[in-house]
């Protein structure tokens, strides 16, 4: 399987599907690049080049002693980028923490060769409950998610994935064995790089970011997302950044690429084909 070897020489490992105008899909906490198959099925049917990366320390990636912080997530991204040649024309879809890096990377990296940007259930902007942002998750909740992370990081995951598919949320929950599959993915991460991750998402404020999304941007995201509330990251995105349009899944939780598979194949595709009349940065 190739791989992109990051400035620090962290071997990250992608790998894609199709022909046509880039995809990069970068995937959430605590997974990795194959939880994007479907849609990079759907994508490439459709006439484009999917690609997707396992983040250091997740998947078949380097299990790095470092580097898990989002300036860092940024340059990994751009690496991939180069070394896949999707520099021109590209569209960044990030899922839950991968959408840091899309914030991330437009401010860092100037959004060079992106012409899109989509924001699935992200944690941009800002996920930590402060005084100026009383949307946010508290404090205490993370706390929590370390502590039983520390305590019993397998049985944590086992709970973590209940709330992440909307199990009690949904009439038409999915099948066990994609819990299963999930579960299994989070176990070959490092655990070092679980935690040092999760400290990253919850308290790395994106605000300063949102003002670099200067391409047409989709935002999607559950309305009855528990793990990442919508109210402290996809509306505030919509009405922060005037390039963004937001589709709210009613009654969906956080994992929308395995409850909604094909309307979200749906519409990436349909956002990827229209007309914007901008060029790429």
């Amino acid at each position: 399987m190739p791989y992109a070897t990051t400035k620090d020489g962290t071997k990250l490992r992608w790998k894609e599907l199709g022909e046509g105008r880039p995809v990069v899909l970068i995937h959430g906490w605590p997974l990795s690049a194959d939880s994007w198959d479907p849609i990079m099925m759907a994508l490439a049917d459709s006439g484009y080049r999917a690609i997707a990366y396992d983040r250091r320390g997740f998947g078949h990636s380097d299990h790095a002693p470092t580097g898990y912080d989002y300036d860092t997530f940024a340059d990994d991204l751009a690496d991939v980028m180069k070394e896949t040649g999707a520099e021109t024309d590209v569209a960044l879809v990030g899922f839950s923490m991968g959408g840091g890096e899309i914030a991330r990377y437009m401010s860092r990296h100037g959004g060079k060769g992106v012409s899109r940007a989509v924001l699935v259930s992200s944690v941009v902007p800002y996920m930590l409950k402060t005084d100026d942002n009383p949307d946010g998750v508290p404090q205490s909740t993370f706390d929590q998610m370390t502590d039983g992370m520390k305590k019993d990081f397998r049985h944590f995951f086992t709970g973590f994935f209940e709330d992440f598919y909307g199990d009690g949320i949904l009439t038409d929950k999915v099948s066990q064995e994609e819990k299963d599959w999930a579960w299994m993915t989070a176990m070959h991460a490092s655990q070092y790089a679980t935690l040092q991750s999760a400290a990253a998402f919850a308290t790395t404020d994106f605000r300063p970011d949102l003002p670099h999304f200067k391409v047409p941007t989709l935002v999607i995201h559950g309305t009855k997302d528990v793990t990442v509330p919508i109210d402290a990251t996809g509306r505030a995105v919509a009405e922060a950044v005037p390039s963004a349009t937001l589709i709210e899944y009613d009654g969906e939780p956080h994992a929308v690429f395995a409850t909604q598979t094909d309307r979200l194949a749906n519409d990436l595709v349909v956002f990827l084909g229209q007309n914007s009349g901008s060029q790429p940065a």
